[in-house]
């Protein structure tokens, strides 16, 4: 699985942080949980907690659940 780029935080006078992908937003924490983030961000892999933080984190199983019956767009297979 490649690792996850592309994605920048940055700090506001308010104390939110504005976290981007690419360019795009991709999600605005306030508070306590921009507190929290910044710690996890300075202690750890930044892109990575950050594509976790975003919800853009795969789990590498997008390609077998595309092919789960479930997932057949009203195909269900029963007779």
């Amino acid at each position: 699985m490649p690792r996850p780029q592309g994605f920048t935080y940055e700090r506001r006078r308010d104390g939110s942080v504005v976290l981007t992908h690419h360019g795009r937003a991709a999600g605005v924490l306030r508070g306590g949980r921009a507190e929290k983030f910044l710690a996890e961000v300075e202690a750890g892999d930044a892109q990575l907690v950050m594509a976790r933080w975003t919800g853009a984190y795969r789990f590498g199983n997008e390609r077998q659940a595309r092919n789960h019956p479930r997932n057949q767009g009203g195909r269900t297979g029963r007779g």
